[in-house]
């Protein structure tokens, strides 16, 4: 009967095959755990084309180096599952790292798309002489004197225009309470 710190024989003979560089060996060993490599892979990584790349990856690394496999730890199944594991992480955790400046960047896009869509929503729902105001100013570069005159308004009323309309304005940038746009700090 067999030591129970044993390794089973086939395990170490696939072993001694692999390190001779025994093609056959790795194709019995392929045979023997693709499917078990492949669905490790495919449960870390949820996709069929990365767990493919681990596969592949993962018997290329038992070939290469098959010394790295130590019977005394445990069965050869056991190590070709955890060199499946560990390679199916890192892919995933170079996947996410690939992936965050992605999600930043349209994050960045989303709040840029919110300020742009609030900025028109309050000009669009600010008084006519406001709106009027910013398009002199802001559209047509008059200056706050041009404005006026342009208007028909004293150069107090249009600064005081220009101001309330840009303050308006300045709350698109604002998300945090809640409040109507357009009410938030305009006074």
């Amino acid at each position: 009967m067999a030591r129970k710190d044993a390794p089973p024989r086939w395990d170490r003979k696939m072993q001694q095959r692999l390190a001779r560089g025994e093609a056959a060996a790795l194709g019995e060993l392929y045979d023997r755990f693709a499917s078990l490599v492949h669905s490790l892979a495919h449960r870390v990584l949820g996709d069929e084309k990365a767990a493919d790349a681990v596969t592949r990856e993962v018997f290329a690394h038992v070939w290469e180096h098959p010394e790295t496999y130590d019977p005394k730890q445990g069965p050869l199944r056991s190590w070709v599952a955890a060199v499946t594991h560990r390679v199916a992480v890192r892919r995933l955790r170079d996947r996410e790292e690939r992936e965050q400046p992605r999600r930043e960047e349209l994050e960045g896009t989303v709040r840029r798309a919110s300020v742009a869509a609030r900025a028109d929503y309050i000009v669009h729902s600010m008084p006519a002489p406001l709106r009027a105001a910013l398009d002199l100013a802001y559209f047509q570069r008059r200056d706050y004197r041009q404005t006026a005159a342009d208007l028909g308004v004293t150069e107090d009323e249009a600064r005081r225009r220009l101001r309330l309309g840009l303050q308006l304005l300045a709350t698109a940038h604002d998300t945090g309470t809640g409040a109507s746009p357009g009410y938030r700090g305009a006074v």
